[in-house]
């Protein structure tokens, strides 16, 4: 297997999937059957190695358990009442739905927060006849600053959990939810101006969202009672995860099952299976064997240990290089990969002499989870919220939210930065 094959192959399908050329589905999966064909890795080690099957398991069962769900009327009664806790003011929404994708991502898996918001989010946007892209994307951008500010908010930060045995639930809400706040808001005022215009709600609509009555949308014959039993014990059943330790995965595959066993009677399983957004989990799909490719070929090891190399031991400099390029490549290729190859380069680097290593491990977590809102490829949750938009036909164009997305990762790095140099070296240092 060539190196340099497999990188044409990747950056080939990069381009197929920024320029749109072919439907995405489509270019993720070409480009992991020939990842196969050209030998990059056997069969057995893209099925049992690279293919991550608990992420594509996790959104299986939570777009069943929300589709079921969402033929209670559910979604329809949230999005009234939160549009007339507002009065209906389309900027208020924002800051009151982002703070939503926000705070849920911290304490549930991302993807999960993204499910259950989009529904809601499509039907306030019809109610009040706005536009859904400036939602669609300030939840993809809450999602992952959300999610950076916990153990349990994104994957990158388990892995470095489990890895730094004193980084415990607490440490990380002690040491990443200041800053992770001051990205929030500052990623938010900039939404809020870019966006102003195309978020005003005209007069008729408020007057109309009054005599709405919220309640008229639920349909208790439709299993809403179940549905929600369900839908919450599986969120208890997340949020739990540092108590039990039992897997998102498994909690979520239950869920399905026991929602299916309950409501067989209304909704076969096949009818549901029907609408089940096939097209995201084969996307996933291909997107894992592309990045395993990559990985095989080994520039993921490479790019880690280059960083390294380039700051000579200095803790400064280490500590940018791994904040600003753990950000940039976790914009392109997912972080889960990267931050596993890191880890025990990081963990070499403390062999070497270098003490403290506390404010490298702190850059790496910032830059993995922050670097995911640079491209829809960037994280899963950007990928699982472009895919519900595509269902209801609104597609989030790549360049489009590339020009929003990048200034908005290089602002947050920016801000990391700076707390990062505050908060951990210049005391470090001795300043």
């Amino acid at each position: 297997m060539s190196p340099t094959l497999v990188l044409i192959v990747f950056i080939l399908v990069y381009f197929l999937l920024i320029t749109e050329k072919w439907n995405r589905v489509l270019a993720a999966m070409a480009g992991g059957a020939v990842m196969l064909l050209i030998g990059a890795f056997p069969i057995e080690k893209a099925l049992f190695t690279y293919i991550d099957w608990k992420t594509i398991a996790l959104l299986f069962a939570m777009m069943f358990i929300v589709t079921m769900t969402s033929k209670t009327g559910i979604f329809e009664y949230l999005a009234v009442r939160m549009a007339q806790l507002v009065n209906g003011n389309g900027l208020a929404l924002l800051v009151f739905f982002s703070l939503l994708a926000a705070a849920g991502s911290a304490f549930l898996a991302n993807v999960t927060i993204a499910m259950l918001l989009v529904p809601i989010l499509f039907k306030l946007t019809k109610l009040l006849d706005l536009p859904p892209i400036p939602y669609l994307i300030m939840t993809i951008l809450a999602c992952n600053i959300g999610g950076t500010a916990t153990l349990i908010g994104d994957p990158p930060n388990m892995m470095i959990g489990q890895a730094v045995k004193h980084f415990t639930f607490n440490a990380f809400l002690e040491n990443l939810l200041p800053v992770v706040s001051i990205v929030y808001v500052v990623t938010l005022l900039i939404m809020g101006a870019v966006y102003r215009e195309h978020i005003h709600v005209k007069e008729d609509r408020k007057l109309l969202l009054k005599g709405v009555q919220a309640k008229d949308f639920l349909k208790k014959n439709n299993g809403l009672f179940q549905s929600i039993s369900v839908l919450l014990m599986v969120l208890a059943g997340f949020s739990l995860y540092p108590m039990f330790h039992l897997d998102v995965t498994t909690v979520a595959i239950a869920g399905a099952v026991l929602l299916m066993l309950l409501l067989e009677k209304i909704y076969p399983p096949e009818s549901i299976l029907k609408e089940v957004e096939w097209g995201t989990l084969f996307f996933f799909i291909g997107l894992f064997l592309l990045v395993g490719g990559i990985e095989e070929a080994g520039f993921i090891d490479e790019a880690a240990r280059e960083i390294i190399r380039a700051t000579d031991g200095d803790m400064q400099k280490t500590s940018f290089a791994i904040l600003w390029g753990t950000g940039i490549l976790s914009a392109v290729v997912d972080n889960i990969p990267f931050v596993a190859a890191m880890i025990p380069v990081i963990q070499e680097f403390g062999e070497f002499g270098m003490v403290n290593m506390d404010p490298v491990w702190w850059s790496l977590a910032l830059g993995a989870c922050l670097g995911g809102n640079g491209t829809l490829l960037g994280s899963s949750s950007n990928l699982v919220i472009a895919g519900l938009a595509a269902k209801e036909n609104v597609h989030i164009k790549f360049y489009q939210y590339l020009l929003i997305g990048v200034p908005i990762t290089l602002i947050s790095l920016a801000v990391s930065s700076v707390y990062v140099y505050f908060k951990y070296l210049r005391p470090f240092m001795g300043g």
